[in-house]
Formats: structure tokens, sequence, C-alpha cells
């Protein structure tokens, strides 16, 4: 059996109470409720071996013992106390609370009772009682600071504020100006909406050690962060009079100059700080992604550039490091050099979850689909839960035309996507396309449907979804509702154009078609093939030939067109 040697303590107040009791008995005879010494010796028998038990851990055994000297000894403050520490170690609180009163009763000068006492009373939130018991303490040893500093805790605890500063006070009076005293003040005082008391109580304490650095730069912080910033300045200046090297001073000086529209003096204490070499890189990394957030000017962004880049030289190794270098080539608009960079902090910490996003979208952006599908891949190891990564996933193997696994990412992305998110729509959505892709039309059309579901008017989805139902030649009513909604919404878009008139032109609505189509074409700003062809597709049906024909050779001649344009050309006739 191991022994927990933490009680150790608390059975030598037991046992000394216990002895105490034994040696006034045996003192004074006629004592009310004396006790015989063969009373006594099994009294103390029993207390003993329930002191074992509690030694051994095995606190159940230890209170039937206790019971018996109880019995024995009923007045036994020893005893009470005893059990109230055996019944805390079981969490039976309410029975240690009885029995630490009980032990207080029969011995209320005792400060071990009253100690524990108030602790139990705070623990059921009985604050008003703790800190009478506190009061009762503080009477009978007034020099005790400590007795000040938890009666402090309880007021506040019961949101007596005021009452907490005196206590707070009365032990600042025993002990000096103390840095835990002052801090809980502070806390108290901000609390409190008094912000100038709390700012007077920073000064006593820088006071009380001037040559303490961290005393300044909390007083400093604490200005700050109230909109002092002016009353924070010489603060910074001294503590850079004794160490013309503190990288936390300086950084606070350039946000402080930064907040004045200093820009000059601002980049100036960041390269300052820049230069401490004891200023970790994470701590580096850390401000600097602070400053990005905040500068606007250029000067300033290539002096973060140059701090970046030099961070990343000294600190091959350090992720948050390439991670901003990676976010500053972005905003350079250099996409390969960020993504790359972006690459290097995943290799060092995998477990960043922004930095894999950043990866992949960069892959997208720069149609690297095959290194999409990689790192989402990668991305997905770390994080199997994540629904975007198996999204990112599903997106780059629809675009390498592999539809199988792109169904298989893009179902998992919706089984974990959360009900209600945004990305649950565009997850249904492509899994529309998806399912049309592998001629799965009940399935295309229920996803479609949920995707419209979360949100009514998803562009992708009404176009998509009403092509496709054309092209089915399937539900052509509820295509063309889709397709007007589109046009109503945009009505200068080419590609909607021309997908509601193809609905109509499948409705054999030729005339109403061939108005959306001219507007489709007027529109065609990503010079699309598809639209010439089901223009000349249009004015065939109306029976004008040749301008059909015409119309299919332009459309030849862009790209991207039916597999029978060519026969339709040759043949100068439609085919379907």
């Amino acid at each position: 059996m191991i022994f927990n040697y933490k009680n150790i303590s608390t059975l030598l107040i037991i046992f000394l109470v216990f002895s105490q009791l034994s040696f006034s008995q045996k003192k004074d005879s006629k004592k009310k409720g004396e006790y015989t010494s063969s009373q006594l010796q099994e009294a103390e028998a029993y207390f003993t071996e329930g002191m074992k038990f509690y030694m051994m851990e095995d606190y159940e055994r230890a209170i039937p013992s206790y019971q018996k000297a109880l019995e024995i000894t009923p007045d036994n403050s020893g005893v009470f106390y005893a059990l109230s520490n055996n019944y805390q170690k079981l969490k039976e609180e309410d029975k240690a609370l009885l029995y630490a009163e009980k032990a207080v009763q029969q011995d209320p000068e005792n400060a071990n009772y009253g100690e524990l006492l108030a602790d139990l009373y705070v623990r059921k939130h009985k604050y008003e009682e703790a800190a009478k018991v506190y009061q009762n303490l503080i009477a009978q040893n007034p020099s005790k600071a400590e007795y000040h500093v938890e009666q402090a805790a309880v007021y506040i605890f019961d949101n007596q504020y005021d009452e907490a500063l005196k206590s707070y006070d009365r032990a600042e009076r025993i002990m000096g100006v103390n840095e835990e005293v002052t801090r809980q003040k502070q806390m108290v005082l901000m609390k409190m909406g008094k912000v100038d008391d709390a700012v007077k109580e920073g000064e006593k304490l820088v006071s009380s050690d001037p040559e303490e650095i961290e005393f300044s730069i909390d007083q400093a912080e604490l200005l700050m962060s109230n909109k002092q910033t002016e009353k924070a300045i010489p603060y910074l200046e001294k503590i850079l009079k004794i160490n013309p090297d503190n990288a936390q001073a300086h950084v606070m000086l350039a946000q402080l100059y930064q907040e004045k529209g200093d820009m000059e003096k601002c980049n100036r204490e960041l390269e300052l700080a820049f230069a401490d070499n004891n200023l970790d890189a994470t701590t580096k990394a850390r401000i600097l992604m602070g400053y990005m957030s905040m500068v606007k000017d250029e000067k300033s962004r290539e002096t973060a550039f140059n701090l970046v880049k030099s961070l990343v030289k000294q600190n091959p190794n350090d992720p948050k490091s390439h991670a901003i270098y990676g976010d500053l080539l972005l905003q350079k608009g250099d996409e390969k050099e960020a993504r790359d960079e972006y690459v290097k902090a995943a290799r060092l910490d995998k477990s960043v979850h922004d930095v894999w996003g950043n990866i992949i979208n960069m892959d997208f952006r720069l149609r690297q689909v095959d290194s999409a599908i990689v790192h989402s891949e990668e991305a997905i190891e770390v994080f199997p839960n994540q629904s975007a990564f198996w999204y990112l996933n599903g997106s780059a193997y629809y675009q390498k035309r592999n539809n199988a696994k792109a169904v298989e990412s893009l179902e998992e992305a919706r089984r974990l996507a959360p009900e209600g998110s945004d990305l649950t729509q565009h997850i249904y959505a492509l899994l529309g396309d998806t399912y049309n892709s592998l001629n799965k039309h009940e399935k295309s059309d229920d996803a479609y449907e949920a995707a419209l579901k979360e949100d009514p008017n998803n562009d992708h989805v009404l176009n998509n979804y009403s092509y496709f139902l054309s092209l089915r030649k399937e539900k052509l009513e509820l295509a063309a509702q889709m397709a007007e909604r589109l046009v109503e919404k945009h009505p200068d878009n080419g590609t909607y154009l021309d997908t509601y008139a193809w609905v109509l032109y499948v409705m054999k609505d030729y005339k109403k078609a061939k108005v959306f189509l001219e507007k489709a074409v007027e529109q065609n700003k990503s010079n699309s093939g598809t639209i010439i062809e089901h223009y000349g597709d249009v004015l065939y049906q109306l029976g004008e030939k040749d301008k059909a024909v015409e119309q299919w050779k332009k459309a030849k001649t862009i790209g991207a067109t039916s597999t029978l344009i060519n026969q339709k050309i040759a043949e100068m006739k439609l085919i379907e």
C-alpha cells in the first residue's frame, strides 16, 4: 500500500488534539464528561486504527473506527475534525460540514477547525457563514495576513466587492504592498468600473520595486487596454532606460505609435524588438500576426515582409513563421510561393487547420488539382471529422472526372457537416452535379432539392438543376420556374440566359427562346460556343436555316460545342 503523505499534517493535528483532550481529562478529575483512563486508552486505540486506514486512503474503513472512538468520547473535537476530513475525501460534503461545525462548537479557538469549516462553507456556496468564520479567525490572530486574503476571496464570491477591498487593505497593512494582493485589488476595481483606482494600485506596485520590469509592463498594458495610451508611454520608456533591448516594451510602443498613426516610429520599434535574440520565434510570429492586421501603407508592409523573411531565415523550423510568410506572399500576389510556405508550415506542424485550408485553396487557384487531392487527403488524415476537407477532396476528384471517388468524399462531407451550415448547401450542390455525371438522376435531383431547401436562391443549383432537367426533358415546368427565377435575379448573365432559353427550346417555345438566346449572345462574355450553337438551333427551328448554319460555323470556331456540330454544318440541318 502506498501512503499519501499529504495526509500526514492533517493527522498530526488530529492526533495532537486527541492527546490534548486525554491530558486534560487526567489533569481535572472533576471536569464534566470526564473519562476514565481505560476509556481514553480504548478511544485512542480506535482513533489510531482510524488514522491507519486514513493513511492507507481506505476512507470507508476509517469511519467505523472513528465512530467507535466518538461513542466513548462524544465531545472529542479531534474525532469530529478527523471525521470531517474523512468525509471530505469521500466527497460527502454535507457530512463533512456537519462534523466540522461540531469540531468548531467544541473548540472555537482552534484555527485548524475554523479553516476547514470556512473552506467547506465556500464549497457549499455559504459565503456569509464562511466570512463569519474568517472574522472569528482574524479576531484570534489579527496579524495573519492569509486570513484577510481568504476573507476577501469569500467576499468576491459573494459579490461584496467593497468588503473584499477592505479585507485586502487590511492584509496590505500587515504585509506591505504585495503583487498578489495588488492584482486581486485591481481585478475587483475593474469589475466595479473603477479604472482610475486600479491604475493607482498599479502605481503603488511599481513604486514598491521600480527595478521590477514586469510591474511596469503590466501597468502599461492596463493603461493601453483602457485607452490611456499617453500615460503608458512613460512606463515603457522607463523600461527601455533600464533595459534598452526589452522586446516587449518595443512591441508595445510599436502598437501605441500605430494607434497614433505614426507608422515610421511603429516600424522602428518593431525592428528593435526583433533584434532581440532572447525573443523566441513563436512570440515574434504572434507579434507579426497582430502587426499585419494593422498595416495599411506600403512601407509598413515592406517592413513586415522583411521581418518575416528574416524570421524564417533565422528559424527555419518554426511553423508559425512560414505560415505568416505565406500570408504576406499571398498579399503580394505570389500565390505559388505562398502555397509552398504554407506547405512548409504544415510539414513542421500538421495540427493547424487553417494552414491546410490555405494550401488546398491555393492548389485550386493555381489549377493544380492533383496537388489539391494529395493535400486534402493529408489534411483528412489529421482532421478526419472535418467536413470541409472531405468537400475539398470531393471537389478535386470531380474536377478530375473521377466521379465515383468524388461521391465517396462528398457523402462523407455531407455526413459530417453541421446541420444548417453554409457548407451543407455547397456539398449538396456538388453532389447533384456528381450524381448527374454518373447518370444517377434520382440521387442527383434529391441532392439538388436538399441544396435548395438549405438556400432556395442558390444560383449554381438553380442553373444546373434546370439545365440537366431540360436535357433529360423531365419536370420541364419546374425547370422553367427555376431558370426564370435565375434570369430575373441576373438579367445580364449570359450563362443563365442560355439555360432559360434552352428550357424554353425543349418546351418548343422557340420564339421566346430566341429572345433570351439573343440576350445571351449579347452577354456572352465567356465566349461560349454552346450559347452560339443553341442560338443556331433556335434559328433553324424558326425556319432561318442559313442563319442557323452561320451560327453553327461560328460556334465551331469558338469551340466547346456538342459532338454533333460537324454533322449539323455538313448536312446543313438540325441533328438532335
